[in-house]
């Protein structure tokens, strides 16, 4: 990237920070931003009808996070990002990220790439949940997010993996039995 896409880039991107508890993005609401993870935990979630809580991913450190249904269809969204730990974030809205698409290609050409993996990782997610079985899920889990386990709490770990947290529990003893 040359210096100028380069001045460019950190220019669009807007650094704030959020507290512990907060929420990133609403349900309900519209997303025009995406959101670049420099220090903190986030947790994507849905509600359901019955209110029972869906966790669809963990956003730490360098890493992308946002309601990529909302943001690309332009329409509410079903999720909530809230942080786990006190966040500090950049963000990009979606014209000022088009705009530096049409003039930097090389940066098109990045968030292709990143979108590529997610999507890799997102497929790799919904094919463990429909074949694999729960003890098989917590070790691709414990596998791709290392550090993230003892950052978040097991019900929103359990949430992830689609079992119960006495469910969690027994497999993490399991684990540590086997381990021994």
């Amino acid at each position: 990237m040359d210096e100028t896409a380069f001045e460019k880039l950190l220019y669009l991107f807007k650094p704030f920070n959020l507290k512990k508890g907060e929420s990133l993005i609403e349900q309900g609401s519209i997303v025009n931003h995406q959101y670049f993870v420099l220090k903190g935990c986030l947790r994507t979630f849905m509600i359901d009808s019955e209110g029972k809580e869906h966790t669809i991913q963990f956003a730490t450190e360098n890493w992308w996070v946002s309601d990529y249904i909302s943001y690309y269809k332009k329409v509410k969204s079903l999720m909530v990002v809230e942080c786990l730990e006190d966040c500090q974030l950049l963000k990009i809205n979606r014209t000022d990220l088009d705009d530096l698409f049409d003039q930097f290609p090389l940066v098109e050409r990045f968030f292709r790439k990143q979108l590529e993996n997610a999507f890799v990782a997102f497929q790799i997610r919904i094919l463990s949940s429909l074949h694999q079985t729960a003890e098989n899920r917590y070790s691709l889990f414990i596998k791709n997010y290392s550090d993230i386990e003892q950052r978040v709490k097991n019900y929103q770990i359990a949430s992830y993996l689609g079992i119960t947290p006495e469910s969690l529990s027994r497999l993490r003893k399991q684990r540590l039995q086997s381990e021994k």
